[in-house]
C-alpha cells in the first residue's frame, strides 16, 4: 500500500505546476528522498535480509574488508599522506563503513589512527541508524568517524578517495520515449480511474537542454533510424550534478564507484527497448512506480559512459573500469575462499554456507557483474601509472 501522506505531498507539486505535472525525475525524487515521507528518509529498515533489497555488505564482511585493503593501498600511493580522508556518500546501514574501520583497526592501526572517515548521507533517519550502529568509531577514544554535507566540506579540501557502493543507481532519472520519430520526455500527472486518484504518464516536450546535452556528450543519435517507435529509456542528469559535487572537493586522490550497469553501447542498446528502470519491494522486482508509493525502492542501471565523459569536464582522470567479482578476486578474495576448507574448527555446514556468501559476491550473473569505476584527480602521471590491486586483473569483454 502506498503512503498516502507521500501520495498527496506529490499530487499538491503536480497540482501546483503550470501544466499540471511534473518530470519523472522529479517524481522519483520525491518518492524517494522527500524529507518526511521518502523510501529513503524513512528509515533503513528497508534494506537487508528483512527488507527490500540486499547489497554486498548484508553477505558478510569481506566485501568491505576487500575495499579497505584497497584503500590501505591508495594511502601508500599518495604517500601515506595524513589525515587520509576516506569519504563514503549514501552508507546504508553503515554496514561497510564497520567493515572497514574495523578490519583497519586491527590489521593497519596506524592507517587507522591517521584516518578522516566522512559520511555524506541526506537522510536524517539513515544518519541516526549509522550513528547507533558505529557509535564505538564516535567515542572520545576513537573519534574515527564523523557525518558532513556537501556544503560543509570546503572546496578542493580532500586528499584521499571517495566511494560509493550503489548509489549512482538511485539518483533520480527523466525517461524519454522515441514517439512517432519525435524525442518525447515522460511526466507524471493525475488522472482520476474508478473514482480514485492515480499517478499516470504523459508525453511531452523535453523539459531541458541538458538531456540534448546529454547525449550530444555521448555521440547518441536517437532518430537516426536505428531505435524502433516507442523505444524508452532514462537520462540521468543527477549524476552530472553529483560528479561535479565530489570534483569540485577533490583536490587529490581517488573517487571509486561501484554499481550496477553497463557502457553507453549497452545501456542505449536498441533491443534494451524498454530502459532499465526497476522496482523493489521485498526482494521483489517490477516495473511499475507508481503503485507502492514511499514503500518501495527505485532504481535505473548506471550509465559508466556518461560518468567517464562527465568526470573529465569536472577534471578526473580515467584510470580503470573493472567488473566486481575481478576485483574482488585481484584483492584476494579466491584466497579466502580456498582457504575456508583449511579453517580450524570450522564445521561443513558453515564452511558450505560461507563459501556460498562468498561466490555470491563474485558470481558473473548477479553481483560480480557490477561495474567498478575508478577516477582520480590531482595525481602526477607516475602516481596514476601505479597499478592498484583491485584493477590487476583485465576485464571480459
Amino acid at each position: 500500500m502506498s503512503n498516502p501522506n507521500l501520495c498527496e505531498q506529490i499530487a499538491r507539486t503536480i497540482q501546483a505546476n503550470e501544466q499540471k505535472r511534473i518530470s519523472f525525475a522529479d517524481y522519483m525524487n520525491l518518492a524517494l528522498y522527500h524529507p518526511e515521507y521518502g523510501y529513503y528518509t524513512t528509515g533503513a529498515g528497508k534494506i537487508g535480509a528483512g527488507g527490500d533489497f540486499a547489497t554486498s555488505p548484508h553477505l558478510c564482511p569481506d566485501f568491505g574488508e576487500m575495499l579497505a585493503e584497497q584503500f590501505w593501498q591508495m594511502w601508500q600511493f599518495l604517500g601515506c599522506t595524513v589525515p587520509f580522508q576516506l569519504v563514503e556518500m549514501g552508507a546504508g546501514q553503515g554496514l561497510i563503513a564497520g567493515d572497514i574501520l574495523g578490519y583497519l583497526q586491527q590489521k593497519y592501526p596506524d592507517f587507522f589512527h591517521i584516518l578522516d572517515y566522512i559520511i555524506i548521507e541526506k537522510s536524517p533517519g539513515m544518519r541516526r541508524f549509522q550513528a547507533q550502529r558505529l557509535a564505538r568509531f564516535t567515542g572520545d577514544s576513537a573519534k574515527r568517524l564523523r557525518w558532513c554535507s556537501w556544503a560543509e566540506i570546503e572546496p578542493e579540501s580532500i586528499i584521499g578517495c571517495c566511494f560509493s557502493n550503489e548509489l549512482v543507481d538511485a539518483l533520480p532519472v527523466h525517461q524519454f520515449v522515441i514517439d512517432r520519430g519525435q524525442l518525447k520526455e515522460i511526466y507524471v500527472t493525475i488522472s482520476e480511474i474508478h473514482g480514485e486518484l492515480k499517478f499516470v504518464e504523459v508525453l511531452g516536450e523535453i523539459s531541458t537542454p541538458k538531456i540534448a546535452e546529454y547525449f550530444a556528450e555521448l555521440e547518441l543519435d536517437l532518430l537516426g533510424g536505428k531505435y524502433p517507435d516507442g523505444y524508452r529509456s532514462e537520462v540521468n542528469l543527477a549524476a552530472n550534478t553529483w560528479l561535479k559535487e565530489v570534483a569540485q572537493r577533490l583536490n587529490r586522490g581517488y573517487l571509486l564507484t561501484i554499481d550496477y550497469g553497463y557502457q553507453c553501447d549497452r545501456y542505449y542498446a536498441p533491443s534494451r527497448h524498454q530502459g532499465t528502470l526497476q522496482c523493489y519491494y521485498q526482494h521483489r522486482y517490477h516495473d511499475d512506480p507508481y503503485i507502492l508509493v514511499g514503500q518501495q525502492d527505485i532504481t535505473a542501471h548506471v550509465n559508466f559512459t556518461a560518468l567517464e565523459r562527465y568526470g573529465k569536464q569536472w577534471g578526473l582522470e580515467n584510470i580503470a573500469f573493472t567488473q566486481q567479482g575481478l576485483f574482488l578476486m585481484a584483492l584476494g578474495l579466491g584466497d579466502r575462499i580456498a582457504a575456508i576448507s583449511t579453517t580450524p574448527g570450522l564445521d561443513i555446514a558453515t564452511a558450505l554456507q560461507r563459501r556460498e556468501v562468498l561466490h555470491q559476491l563474485i558470481d558473473p550473473m548477479g553481483l560480480g557483474n557490477f561495474g567498478v569505476l575508478l577516477q582520480s584527480k590531482g595525481l602526477t602521471n607516475e602516481e596514476i601509472g601505479q597499478k592498484l590491486t583491485g584493477f590487476t586483473i583485465p576485464p571480459m569483454r
